[in-house]
């Protein structure tokens, strides 16, 4: 499939999204979300893939939705056609792990777009926010709602509220983002992690991924139980047998993904 508005690449077991707006800092609008559902999708059935990064530019992630595109709209436009909303939470339901690799602004939708991945790796210079409340309408596709998960009720208020963006290292902090990188290398660094969660048992990673979502979600004793039985689970793949017997005879393991 050709794309207008994005990027793919496939990095042997990593497949590379980026955004690619540039005139317009990688906006949000309708096309961009489709293309990406419609990539997300290609690469969920790519045997090969087992991990996924999503990037902007040096200069921005994405610094928000396409204000041209929805400046327009009413009420009733929004109801009838789901808005900017009908594609954006295939990046949220993606089973393969997806990472953000953030440099420049990450603004509006671009922030809620990084926090729907499973987590963010920030450059330097990377700024975070939810600037909606300053142009008169509130964020749309889960900013109020992740933001607040990830960094608490203080500071989630205090950036939906005054619209204030958030640098890297405070976002690193606040618990926002997993680290920081120069920005020479954060992309780089980002795609090697990537490559490492793919070359461990596909299952197991899916597994994993599942659980910790879960966590988010689920009372503590639910979660803990089904914890407990997801790891006697493993016991049933042949990974699990390679791991441990590749440990006891100190080697590298082959993973056959079963």
């Amino acid at each position: 499939m050709t794309y207008e508005t994005i990027l793919l690449e496939r990095k042997d077991s990593v497949g590379l999204i980026t955004l690619d707006r540039p005139k317009a800092m990688n906006a949000l609008c309708e096309a961009l979300f489709n293309e990406l559902a419609s990539a997300l999708d290609e690469l969920e059935v790519d045997e090969k893939i087992g991990a996924i990064v999503i990037t902007g530019s040096e200069k921005a992630f994405a610094a928000g939705a396409d204000i041209l595109e929805m400046k327009d709209k009413n009420y009733s436009d929004m109801l009838a056609d789901n808005g900017l909303t009908k594609n954006c939470d295939r990046l949220a339901q993606c089973r393969k792990p997806v990472i953000a690799a953030v440099a420049g602004y990450a603004l509006g939708g671009g922030c809620e777009m990084a926090m729907m991945c499973d987590f963010i790796v920030a450059a330097e210079n990377a700024k975070f926010g939810q600037p909606e409340i300053t142009i008169g309408t509130i964020p749309g596709i889960g900013g109020s709602q992740r933001l607040t998960q990830l960094v608490g009720k203080a500071k989630a208020m205090d950036m939906c509220l005054t619209g204030r963006m958030m640098g890297a290292e405070e976002a690193e902090r606040a618990g926002l983002v997993s680290r920081v990188e120069p920005l020479g290398n954060y992309l780089s660094v980002t795609l090697e992690l990537a490559a490492q969660i793919a070359s461990y048992s596909r299952p197991v990673v899916t597994m994993l991924k599942g659980l910790v979502n879960a966590a988010l979600e689920t009372p503590l004793a639910q979660g803990l139980e089904t914890e407990r039985q997801q790891f006697k689970a493993t016991f049933a793949l042949e990974d699990q047998k390679e791991g441990m017997a590749a440990f006891s005879e100190k080697r590298k393991p082959e993973f056959k993904n079963r």
